[in-house]
C-alpha cells in the first residue's frame, strides 16, 4: 500500500507544479457557484415568467455578447495588471451580483432588471476565465499543457457534478433565488482562497497592452481559422444549460431533479475520465483530436431525438460526455502553443471570446428550433448535429494548414504590431 501511494504521488501529484492543484480547487469551486444557478435560468424564465424559447434564446445572445466583450477585456487585463490582481477584484464584484440577483428574484422584481443583472454576473465570469487559462499555461510544462488543462478541468468538473445537484434539489422546494445565494457564498470563498494561497505567476506586461493589442490576434490567421471552427463546433454542442433542460424537462416529462441527475452524471465522468483520456489523445495529432471529440458530440445530440426514456437519455450524456473529455483539453492546448509568453491572456481572451459567441448563439439557434419543430424531436437534433460535423470537417482542414505551417510563423504579425 505504502509503494501504491508513493508511485501515485511520484506519477500524478509531483508530475504537476502545485499551483495547477490550486488552480484545480479554485476552478471547482467558481463552477460549482455557476452551475448551482446558472442552467437553471432558461427553465426559470420560460416557466416562471413565461417568456417563449426565441426569447430566453435573445436574452441568453445578449449575456453571451457582453460576456464575450468581457473575454477580451479579462485576457488583456491579465497581461496588463497581472493574473492575482484580477482574479481577487472581479470575484469580489462577482460576489455581489450573485448576491443581487438572488434579492430580484426573490422578490420576484421585474425582469427589465433581473436580466440586466444576470447580463453583468455573466459577463463577470466570462472575465475570469481566461485569466484562469493563462494561468495554467503560465505555470504548465511545454509537453504537459493538455495535461495540466485536464487535470484542472477535473476540479471544474467535480464542481459541475455537484452544483447542478444541489440546484436541480433546491429548486424542487425553494425559489429560484436560493440558487444566487449559493454562488454569492461559493464566490466569496474564492476571494479568500486566492489572497491567502495564489502566487502570482505573470506580474503584467511592460509593454503596451490595451484594445488594439487584443484585436490583433486576428491576424494569426492559423489561430483564426482554429477559432471560427471552434465558434461552429460550440454552436451544436451548447445546448446542456439552454435547449437540453426545456427539452428533456416540457417535452419528454423529466423531473428537474433528474435534468440535474444528467448534468452531474456528466461532471461525474469528466472526473473519472478527462486524464487518462487526454493521455491517451496525446498519441493523436491536434486536429485528430478534434475531429474526434467532435464526432462524439455529433453522435450524443443526433441520438437525442431518438428517444424518450431517463436512461436513454444518460446513453446520450455519456457520448456527449465522450466528445467533451477528448476535444477540450486539446483545444486549451492548442490557444496556449499558439501565444508568445507575454500575450497568453489576449490569445485565451480571443479564444474564449469565439467560444462565448457560440454559447451565445447556441440557445437563440436551440430556442428558435423548439419553437419550429416543437413535434418533430428528429429534425430539430440532426439539425444540431449537422452543424457538429461541419465543425470536424474544418478542424481536419485547420489540422492540414497548421502541418503546413512552420511552428511560430502565426504568430509572427502579432510580434511586430507590438514592436511598433
Amino acid at each position: 500500500m505504502a509503494r501504491l501511494a508513493a508511485a501515485i504521488n511520484k506519477g500524478v501529484f509531483q508530475r504537476f507544479p502545485s499551483g495547477i492543484w490550486l488552480m484545480m480547487g479554485l476552478d471547482m469551486l467558481l463552477t460549482i457557484g455557476w452551475s448551482a444557478a446558472g442552467p437553471f435560468v432558461a427553465l426559470y424564465l420560460h416557466n416562471e415568467r413565461a417568456l417563449s424559447m426565441s426569447a430566453v434564446g435573445a436574452v441568453f445572445l445578449a449575456g453571451g455578447l457582453c460576456t464575450g466583450a468581457t473575454n477580451l477585456v479579462g485576457g488583456m487585463l491579465s497581461d496588463r495588471f497581472g493574473r492575482r490582481r484580477l482574479m481577487l477584484a472581479v470575484s469580489a464584484a462577482s460576489t455581489v451580483a450573485m448576491a443581487m440577483m438572488a434579492l430580484l428574484i426573490g422578490l420576484s422584481a421585474t425582469l427589465w432588471l433581473i436580466i440586466p443583472v444576470y447580463i453583468l454576473s455573466r459577463s463577470l465570469n466570462g472575465t475570469i476565465n481566461p485569466t484562469v487559462g493563462a494561468i495554467v499555461a503560465d505555470l504548465a510544462p511545454r509537453d504537459r499543457l493538455a495535461e495540466c488543462y485536464a487535470v484542472v478541468r477535473v476540479g471544474g468538473n467535480v464542481g459541475f457534478a455537484i452544483g447542478p445537484a444541489i440546484g436541480g434539489y433546491l429548486a424542487g422546494f425553494l425559489s429560484y433565488g436560493w440558487l444566487f445565494s449559493i454562488s454569492a457564498i461559493v464566490s466569496l470563498l474564492v476571494i479568500v482562497l486566492v489572497y491567502l494561497f495564489m502566487r502570482e505567476s505573470f506580474g503584467g506586461a511592460h509593454g503596451r497592452v490595451d484594445l488594439r493589442s487584443t484585436l490583433v490576434v486576428a491576424r494569426d490567421r492559423q489561430f483564426l481559422v482554429f477559432a471560427i471552427v471552434s465558434i461552429l463546433l460550440v454552436l451544436s454542442i451548447g445546448h446542456l444549460g439552454s435547449t437540453l433542460s426545456v427539452y428533456v424537462v416540457d417535452r419528454l416529462g423529466f423531473s428537474m431533479g433528474q435534468y440535474g441527475l444528467l448534468l452531474t452524471t456528466n461532471g461525474l465522468m469528466v472526473v473519472a475520465l478527462q486524464y487518462p483520456v487526454t493521455r491517451l489523445a496525446s498519441q493523436f495529432s491536434r486536429s485528430s483530436g478534434l475531429v474526434l471529440g467532435s464526432l462524439f458530440y455529433v453522435a450524443g445530440y443526433s441520438t437525442l431525438g431518438w428517444i424518450s426514456g431517463f436512461n436513454p437519455a444518460v446513453l446520450v450524456i455519456v457520448m456527449v460526455t465522450a466528445g467533451e473529455v477528448t476535444l477540450a483539453p486539446i483545444s486549451s492546448a492548442v490557444v496556449a502553443e499558439s501565444a508568445p509568453p507575454d500575450k497568453r491572456g489576449r490569445y485565451i481572451g480571443f479564444f474564449t471570446l469565439s467560444q462565448t459567441l457560440g454559447y451565445a448563439l447556441s440557445p437563440l439557434f436551440g430556442g428558435v428550433l423548439l419553437d419550429l419543430f416543437p413535434s418533430e424531436p428528429r429534425l430539430l437534433w440532426g439539425i444540431i448535429g449537422s452543424v457538429g460535423v461541419v465543425a470536424a470537417i474544418g478542424f481536419h482542414v485547420w489540422g492540414r494548414l497548421r502541418a503546413r505551417q512552420p511552428a511560430g510563423q502565426a504568430v509572427t504579425p502579432l510580434r511586430s504590431a507590438s514592436a511598433r
